[in-house]
Order: structure tokens, then C-alpha cells, then sequence
């Protein structure tokens, strides 16, 4: 359940674990950069970029400067976290366009300024599946027009990635990130799903059609395995596309990336 923790500011949420790496983000940053740069550019205003609960460590909110930096230049990113001691370790590190904050769902921006994009990566998946629409509307309240939440789940240092889009009307799409070299299984990135789905990943469940269509489709396209992993996907993700609303084209699939309408995959009632 969604509480606000004690305290002057009064943060929504919970401290989560904590745990990051460096560059374990890099997927979905590659995709913010990628085909949802749209939404930093066509910003009327500096565009803001949050770092939602960005862990014990601030180094990803430092790479997502870095990155989002290539896309428009004056852009703004804003690490928040709950923990205040994770704050005070990030101080230091705060420049021109990267600042740090305590603070949950509710992104506590100076001034009334809204995010154009929030990053929530690893966060919701430590709460209960009954706790993310609620986080989801915080959130939401909060963009700006044409504004994106991204709540998303990766392993450890990055191979596999999942993440919703959500943005003012609700969740638009999820996202698979593989690291092709070594996929037995697109499947295998079920452990990964978002808290809104991973518990889903059952027979009847539309997710779990999906991801069983897309192993069927890899299966069949093991003869592509001469030319490489990524010319298998491509022909997996190709022959996927046939049945199901994919979002996205081979651009993106080469990269071992695949983008689904989300009313495709969503939780059924």
C-alpha cells in the first residue's frame, strides 16, 4: 500500500533495496533517446526528465543526463529518492542540469514544473500488483502534456529489460529488451516483467499468449541462427508482428527489442 513516509516533505512510497549498477539502464535509455525523443524535443519548455528511485547509488541518474543531453541539450534531469542519506551521497555530484531530491510518487518539482518523462525502473516490483494503478495516477497527475511515465524491470547490470509507457490516458505499450547473444528463449525475460504483469504470466493471461507466440516464432526461425542472433529475431519478431499490434519495426528489433500495443498484453479482469 502507497503511504507517505514522515518527515517535512512528507515523500509518497516506500525505500526500496536499493541495488543498481552502472549502465543497467542502458536499454531503456536507448529507447528514450530513441523513438520517444520526439517528446524532449517538441517540449515548448526545458524539458525534465526524473530518475524515480534511483537506488543507493545516483549513477544512473548520471548516465541519463548524459544520454538525454545528445537528444536536447538543456535538458533537465532530477534524481528523486525517498532515502534522504541516498540524497546527501548525491549532492556532490549535482551540476548544471542534474540535480538530486527527496521525495516518491508525488516528484516534488520546484516551482510547479512538471517531468516530461519519468524513469521508475525496479521500483513498483517491490510493491503489491494491487499498488501500481494507484502509483501510476500519482504519477500521471504529475506530467506535463505529452508527458511519459516509464515503470519498468531489468536484471542486474541490464541483459533483459521490460517496461510499461504510461502516459495522461493510461499505459500505452510494453517493451521487451533482450540481449540476443546467448538467448535461449525470448520467454526467459518473464522474470523480468512489470509488477503489473509478472504475476499474469499464467495460461489465459494475454501476456503469456505473447510471450508463448513469440518462443514459438524463435523456435521457427532457428534456421536464421546462420546469419546470427539478431537476424533470428528479426524474422521471430517479423512473423509476431503477422498476429499481434507491434508498435515498433526492425530498427528496433535488431537491437533485440520489441514494443506491443499494451491492450494486447493487459491483465484481463
Amino acid at each position: 500500500m502507497l503511504r507517505a513516509v514522515s518527515g517535512p516533505v512528507r515523500p509518497v512510497g516506500t525505500i526500496t533495496r536499493g541495488t543498481t549498477n552502472p549502465n543497467r539502464l542502458r536499454r531503456c535509455d536507448r529507447w528514450l533517446a530513441g523513438p520517444q525523443a520526439w517528446r524532449l524535443r517538441r517540449s515548448p519548455t526545458r524539458p525534465i526528465v526524473v530518475d524515480l528511485g534511483y537506488g543507493s547509488s545516483p549513477v544512473t541518474a548520471v548516465e541519463l543526463h548524459r544520454r538525454m543531453r545528445h537528444v536536447r541539450h538543456d535538458v533537465h534531469v532530477v534524481g528523486i529518492e525517498i532515502d534522504p542519506d541516498r540524497v546527501a551521497a548525491a549532492k556532490p555530484l549535482e551540476r548544471e542540469g542534474l540535480a538530486f531530491r527527496r521525495g516518491g510518487f508525488e516528484i516534488p518539482l520546484r516551482d510547479g514544473t512538471r517531468p516530461t518523462v519519468v524513469r521508475a525502473f525496479n521500483v513498483l516490483r517491490q510493491y503489491g500488483e494491487a499498488d501500481v494503478p494507484a502509483a501510476w495516477a500519482r504519477v500521471q497527475e504529475r506530467l506535463a502534456p505529452r508527458g511519459l511515465l516509464v515503470d519498468g524491470t531489468c536484471d542486474e547490470i541490464g541483459r533483459r529489460a521490460t517496461w510499461v509507457a504510461v502516459d495522461a490516458t493510461g499505459p500505452v505499450s510494453l517493451t521487451l529488451s533482450l540481449r540476443l547473444g546467448g538467448l535461449a528463449w525470448p520467454s526467459d525475460v518473464a522474470e523480468r516483467l512489470p509488477k503489473a504483469l509478472i504475476h499474469r504470466n499464467v495460461a489465459g493471461e494475454r501476456i503469456h499468449a505473447f510471450l508463448a507466440d513469440l518462443d514459438r516464432a524463435w523456435a521457427r526461425s532457428a534456421p536464421h541462427s546462420s546469419w546470427g542472433a539478431r537476424q533470428r529475431f528479426l524474422a521471430a519478431a517479423a512473423e509476431v508482428g503477422e498476429r499481434w499490434p507491434l508498435l515498433d519495426g526492425p530498427a528496433r528489433w535488431r537491437l533485440g527489442e520489441i514494443t506491443v500495443a499494451w491492450e494486447a498484453v493487459a491483465p484481463r479482469p
